[in-house]
């Protein structure tokens, strides 16, 4: 019975997009590490380590974007997932030297109410499913225009009765120019493993290598971003339809070369018409062609976000929609207690 409902869990969680699990010894879970609380990044098609704003909430995508200039400064997010499912959070930071900082924050991933049924196909009543992520960072300059980070995180998970718990650790590394707005980053995610499993089976945490660049034009207010992420491996194969026009025909696999490295790109471009101001576009071709195989729309794979500054508060909000029946929204808020006091 008990492995029955774990089947049922894991399948739920499979359709929602929070998990890959396999029937293996050895599973692929914590999913959830790929959808950022922020956005700003969000916004700009989920992956970005590179953006250097005035926003602990980016202290998510790469530890080394928290310094000493992000001080008293708290960090709320809220996300409407797919379905029934809700993200939130919190973050706080401030300087710790004239070259050092540290923040703490804490991330709930709630999908909601689901129906256990036991072998016989009866209802065993509803129950919940979420996980928590308890985060750490601490940043410290390494010379005056490169910074280094580590954010350490347990991860709590809870499907039914079922309950695990995991260790990882981000570490980054981010290169920042002023003179010629210039930012370039290289992070190693999720580092770790499980400490307790579910139900006596192993859990893979979803490590991963990302380098980035952001670059401001000098004759306009225009920034671009370019990220790549699941560099561990080059082959990301997908299903696309053979006859777009033949609603039976069957899926064939896509392995060419430009389907491979696109799928480990995202791209991003905002217009900055002043510091406190920024609407931003996104185009993460993964999600695009992911979707393939589902009901995907013209704007699958796009994401739209926006942001501004107003005195000691900042608003973000971003949206996208990965295939006709699944709208995303997230909201972020920001405040800084030190200018709040003054």
């Amino acid at each position: 019975m008990k492995s029955m409902k774990y089947r049922h869990i894991a399948a739920a969680l499979l359709l929602l997009g929070c998990g890959t699990i396999q029937a293996e010894e050895t599973t692929n879970a914590y999913q959830f590490l790929n959808i950022t609380p922020s956005s700003h990044v969000y916004g700009l098609g989920g992956h970005n380590i590179t953006i250097i704003d005035d926003d602990i909430n980016l202290v998510e995508q790469n530890p080394a974007l928290l310094g000493p200039e992000i001080d008293h400064q708290v960090g709320l997010n809220y996300m409407k997932y797919i379905g029934s499912t809700n993200f939130m959070g919190a973050r706080y930071g401030q300087g710790l030297t004239e070259h050092s900082a540290i923040a703490v924050g804490l991330q709930y991933y709630g999908y909601g109410k689901f129906e256990g049924m036991d072998q016989e196909g009866i209802s065993t009543g509803t129950f919940n499913a979420n996980d928590i992520n308890f985060n750490v960072t601490y940043t410290h300059d390494i010379t005056d225009n490169l910074r280094g980070g580590i954010t350490l995180k347990y991860l709590y998970s809870k499907y039914e009765e079922y309950t695990a718990g995991a260790i990882t650790a981000d570490l980054g590394v981010n290169y920042y120019n002023p003179d010629n707005e210039l930012s370039l980053s290289l992070v190693l995610k999720n580092l770790g493993g499980q400490v307790k499993k579910f139900n006596d089976r192993t859990s893979d945490v979803p490590w991963d290598v990302q380098v980035g660049i952001s670059k401001m034009l000098k004759s306009a207010p225009i920034r671009f971003s370019l990220t790549a992420y699941n560099l561990r491996y080059w082959h990301l194969p997908y299903y696309k339809i053979a006859d777009k026009n033949n609603p039976n025909s069957e899926f064939v696999k896509e392995d060419k070369f430009g389907a491979n490295l696109l799928r480990h790109l995202v791209f991003g471009i905002e217009v900055l018409p002043t510091d406190k101001i920024y609407i931003g576009l996104g185009y993460n071709h993964k999600v695009r062609t992911d979707m393939s195989t589902y009901q995907r729309n013209f704007l699958s794979g796009f994401s739209l976000g926006a942001g501004m500054r107003v005195k000691a508060f900042g608003f973000g909000v971003a949206l996208a929609q990965p295939h006709t029946s699944a709208t995303t929204f997230m909201v972020n808020l920001t405040t800084s207690i030190g200018e709040l006091m003054h």
